[in-house]
Parts: structure tokens; sequence; C-alpha cells
């Protein structure tokens, strides 16, 4: 009985089926997505630019009551936000930034999610006239800003 001629109705057969489609997901297509985020940011750091943008945006970050590294989180986020959430890990974990601050970026994790990356995907797909994709992007970083004053005001 092969899997493609015969669809069995057994509980045990139809999660097998799930779960290897969706490791096949997750190893075709999130984990490429997810490592290129991660190695992009890196690169990022260690040629310098990611320390730059963290003294140049420290002004801007403190607006949200977030220190200026804050801002290579926030920017990873846009790519992916399962490489924003590692980022986030190993700056907690070097002191770079607290629980407070985490706790401020929480709700712009949501807010821009992975937006580079499905730009093209969802919105190229949905027939989008591409002129509104900035604006689109725009509404989801003054939602993330708002959000982010709100729970620095809550957490204080």
């Amino acid at each position: 009985m092969s899997d493609m001629t015969q669809t069995s109705s057994n509980p045990c057969d139809i999660f097998v089926r799930g779960a290897k489609k969706g490791f096949n997901l997750a190893v075709g297509n999130l984990m490429p997505n997810i490592v290129m985020a991660y190695v992009l940011t890196d690169i990022l750091t260690r040629l310098g630019v990611m320390q730059f943008l963290s003294e140049v945006c420290g002004p801007v970050m403190a607006i949200f009551g977030l220190p200026g590294p804050a801002i290579i989180i926030l920017l990873t986020t846009w790519l992916s936000s399962s490489s924003a959430i590692g980022i986030t890990a190993g700056m907690v974990a070097a002191g770079t930034i607290s629980p407070h601050d985490v706790t401020v970026m929480m709700p712009a994790y949501f807010l821009l999610n992975a937006q580079i990356q499905y730009m093209g995907r969802l919105l190229g797909v949905a027939g989008v006239p591409a002129r509104y994709w900035p604006l689109l992007m725009l509404a989801s970083a003054i939602n993330a800003s708002c959000a982010m004053l709100i729970m620095n005001w809550i957490v204080l």
C-alpha cells in the first residue's frame, strides 16, 4: 500500500504524514531563512555595522527605555523573528540587554515579524501593488513603536 495511492484514516498515520510535511517545511523553507538572517547579522556585527548602528540609534532606542544594541534585534526581526530571538538570548546571556528590555521589545517581535522575508511571498502573491509595500511596512513599524512605548510604561 503506497502513501500516494491510498490515504489512511488511522489517526497515527495522519499524524505521521502531518509530521513529515511539517519537518519538510521546516528543513526546506524555514531553516534556510533563519540561517541566512543569523549569518547576515553576524557578518554585519563582525564588520562593525551593528556597533555603528547601536551608537547612532542609541538616542532613539532610549525613547523606548532600551539600550542602543536593541536596534540590532529590531532590524533582525524584520528579516527573521526566529533569528532575532536567538540574538536576543545571546545578548541577554552577555548582559548587553536586560529582561526588562526583552519585555519591552516583545510586541515588536510579532508586529515586525519577518516582513522583508515575506514581502514578496505574501504581498506579491496576493497581488498587492508594490507601491503600497513601504506603507504597510511603515504601519507595522509605527504599531511596534507604539507598543514598545506602552510596554516600557507598563513595566517601569
